[in-house]
């Protein structure tokens, strides 16, 4: 089994985690709420557990968002583990989908407005709430849904390159799944300095690297 194959196999989308269909206008927002939530510092079982508590509540649009209240958003958040950013989150929902409704009226019409891939990016950053970690986490997922080519976070280059993989030879739902499964490799094992226990060491050209000790 190639590192690829073996990959695919430990590490699915965060999307399909979550259980969000992205071919649905529904779930490329829900996958957007996804994304605010983790790209805050915090820990991404955190993020996940905040998210199937919106959806627990059946908060799952911009609507629904700003009919909950920042008050309820609150609480949600809090339940989810969110308690470092509740406050600070409930706000920047609010300010996102009151200015998501109000300028394009959906997502998929900011998309639809969108001329390539850097002019989403910049309307996504547009909205107060919205830094590029967040949206590179979004488009990441999005390339085999949207006509878009996002670049390829700086992390998952470098996990490719010590296990060998050339992402260049990649494109649309294949890239968007390796550069996941290798940023959730990072997140998991490289960060916490887990070689011992990573699944892909006896790979790893990196292993004794300087980002590993």
């Amino acid at each position: 089994m190639s590192a690829i194959e073996r990959l695919l196999s430990a590490f699915p989308l965060y999307s399909e985690d979550l259980k969000i269909d992205l071919t649905q206008p529904s779930g490329r927002f829900q996958w957007l709420l996804a994304s605010i939530l983790f790209g805050a510092r915090i820990s991404e079982k955190i993020s996940c557990k905040t998210y199937r508590a919106f959806l627990e509540e059946g908060i799952d649009s911009p609507e629904k968002i700003l009919s909950a209240g920042w008050d309820r958003l609150v609480i949600i958040l809090d339940a989810g583990g969110y308690v470092r950013y509740d406050f600070s989150t409930a706000t920047r929902l609010i300010n996102i989908m009151s200015r998501l409704l109000e300028r394009y009226g959906s997502l998929e019409e900011l998309y639809q407005q969108s001329s390539d891939t850097s002019d989403l990016e910049n309307r996504l950053k547009e909205f107060k709430g919205i830094g590029p970690v967040t949206v590179q986490i979004f488009l990441r997922e999005m390339r085999a849904v949207w006509e878009i080519n996002p670049e390829v976070s700086s992390r998952a280059l470098e996990i490719a390159e010590c296990l060998g993989i050339d992402l260049e030879e990649l494109s649309k739902e294949l890239l968007s799944r390796v550069e996941t499964a290798l940023i959730k490799l990072y997140l998991r094992c490289c960060k916490k300095k887990r070689c011992s226990q990573c699944p892909f060491s006896a790979l790893c050209r990196c292993r004794y690297g300087s980002w590993a000790l």
